[in-house]
């Protein structure tokens, strides 16, 4: 039997896009880049700094993620893992988390003091649920805290910005993370059991976190919608009742 080829460099450059998480950290991005243009009231540049800065943190985040659940991942055979299909090595998204990181701690500190502290230490909390907190009962709160604290960096990220998000954007936030963490966590409930993650949603059971998740999630858009101060207007409203 002939040994399998070795991937080219399309094949680990596609690879490592897909270590990265990339729907979710695009999406991430994407929303923080245009919060700092909207909401935060950013230019074009400072807004492209923001979204930059969060693409390196989330680019770091994913390749850590499978970088350290490398072994989980090898042990229960997932398919959809680049490492598992022999693609790109430990090695090379070890040292690609690790390059993300440096990027995104040099981009986080282009956008001020505060700004910077926030959002590395957000950074902090996605990592420590990869290394840890994604086998304990608290595997809820770094999600929690990394989508209600986001808005903030890129408030604070403006130029002479001193402010943090509005309470329903960051309650919201933290919300729509939890949700996030019960949803995503659901196809994995048996594969993450035979590798000893017991995280919440594998202490829950599969029901319980399916219907804490839409439950979670809904209550994020509720809080978005009649948040802010006077009365929700028909599109708020709107949005509410197509999300129940």
């Amino acid at each position: 039997m002939l040994p399998a080829a070795a991937p080219t460099t399309a094949r680990r450059a596609a690879a490592l896009v897909r270590a990265a998480h990339a729907p979710p950290a695009f999406a991430v991005t994407v929303f923080a880049g245009a919060y700092a243009a909207g909401a935060a009231g950013a230019g074009p540049g400072r807004a492209l700094l923001v979204a930059a800065a969060v693409l390196a943190g989330q680019l770091s985040v994913g390749w850590s993620n499978d970088w350290i659940d490398a072994d989980r991942d090898l042990a229960v055979g997932r398919p959809d893992k680049p490492v598992v299909a022999g693609t790109v090595t430990v090695a090379a998204l070890r040292r690609a988390a690790l390059l993300a990181l440096a990027a995104c701690a040099a981009l986080s500190l282009a956008l001020g003091p505060a700004a910077a502290l926030l959002h590395l230490a957000l950074v902090a909390a996605a990592w420590a649920y990869n290394a840890r907190l994604k086998s304990t009962v608290w595997s809820w709160l770094p999600y929690a805290v990394a989508f209600g604290g986001l808005p903030s960096v890129a408030t604070l990220g403006v130029p002479g910005g001193d402010v943090l998000a509005p309470w329903w954007v960051t309650g919201g936030g933290a919300l729509l993370g939890v949700g996030a963490h019960l949803a995503n966590v659901l196809p994995d409930l048996e594969d993450d059991a035979a590798t000893g993650v017991r995280g919440l949603p594998h202490r829950l059971g599969r029901r319980r976190t399916a219907t804490g998740a839409a439950g979670v999630l809904l209550a994020a858009v509720a809080v978005v919608a009649l948040g802010p101060p006077g009365a929700p207007g028909a599109v708020a409203v709107a949005g509410l009742a197509l999300a129940a």
